[in-house]
């Protein structure tokens, strides 16, 4: 069960654009010399004005702890958060933010590192390449867009990474171009792959890797995956003092768990943070997350967007 996070009210020490409609936005603490630390694939949470709340990547150098780095692309079709971000925030303004979490670590391995990223994906991937260069292991970095003019970050990215582990890949020219099922055929003995991005890229990756031994794919989506059209079931949840909570077609898991007085902490409520993650004893769950692994999904629920057939056994 998520608990709840530190929030700090940073200062924004500077804000600068990047190709693909993408913002860099620099905070710092008003007070202390530095912030908490985090590891690569950490993101922290961004509290809105209206009440909203939205994750972002800490794109930032780990060894850094002065300041922290966000990069937000301006969704037009998203939920607000990034067209508020993009119009109203500028150098001076405060900011709440929360701790670090990380649902996306680098992990540690004797073989090689593969790490995929595609457009504003490569701001986990990032920071994971920082500590890879600074570790002196063996990596491949493969970034994917459409344009070399619509890459964000690119120019740091070859600024810290050596042209033997950076590949790039731009749709706008052919002699780029790498086929992800190719490049995922074959897996080099003891390989990790790390891969974020949009929602068709993140479909690609999977089923590109889905011969891949478990335990040795990992990802972070921004979006939940494109859900099926069939309306929503009710269903019924069980605590584990015997309590019964039924979720009716039109509320979510987690709303009905709250109702019955169960204090479960969330974020997105879109299934993206994994902040309301929580365990399962019994029962068929419909995972609708972008968070959990084919193997935690044995265990785990995420009950803001996530639903189940009949009764499903709730470890709380």
């Amino acid at each position: 069960m998520g608990s709840p996070r530190i929030i700090m009210k940073l200062i924004v020490a500077g804000v600068h654009d990047e190709p693909g409609d993408v913002r860099v936005i620099e905070l710092r603490h008003p007070r202390k010399p530095l912030l908490p630390p985090f590891e690569p694939g950490s993101h922290v949470d961004v509290h809105l004005p209206d009440g909203k709340v939205r994750q972002y990547s800490l794109c930032g150098d780990p060894e850094d702890l002065s300041r922290y780095t966000i990069a937000v692309k301006r969704e037009t079709d998203g939920r607000g958060g990034s067209a508020w971000i993009h119009d109203t925030i500028a150098a001076g303004a405060e900011l709440p933010v929360s701790a670090p979490r990380n649902h996306f670590p680098l992990r540690e391995c004797d073989g090689p590192v593969l790490l995929l990223a595609g457009g504003i994906g490569i701001t986990p991937i990032l920071a994971m390449a920082r500590a890879l260069c600074r570790q002196r292991k063996t990596f491949e970095l493969h970034y994917f867009s459409r344009s070399r003019s619509l890459a964000p970050l690119l120019g740091t990215l070859e600024k810290i990474i050596g042209s033997e582990s950076l590949r790039l890949h731009f749709d706008d020219q052919v002699e780029t171009r790498q086929d992800i099922h190719s490049l995922l055929l074959a897996r080099p003995g003891g390989a990790q792959l790390y891969y974020c991005g949009p929602p068709g890229f993140m479909a690609a990756v999977a089923q590109a890797s889905g011969h891949w031994p478990d335990g040795t794919v990992h990802f972070e989506a921004f979006q939940p995956p494109a859900r099926d059209d069939a309306p929503p079931e009710p269903f019924t949840i069980v605590l584990r003092n015997g309590t019964v909570v039924p979720v009716p077609a039109d509320e979510s898991a987690l709303s009905a768990i709250r109702a019955a007085g169960v204090l479960l902490m969330a974020s997105c409520e879109n299934g993206v943070c994994g902040t309301c993650e929580c365990g399962y004893l019994e029962g068929q769950p419909i995972h609708r997350d972008a968070v959990l692994s084919n193997d935690a999904r044995d265990r785990r629920f995420i009950p803001c967007v996530s639903r189940a057939t009949g009764v499903l056994k709730l470890d709380l």
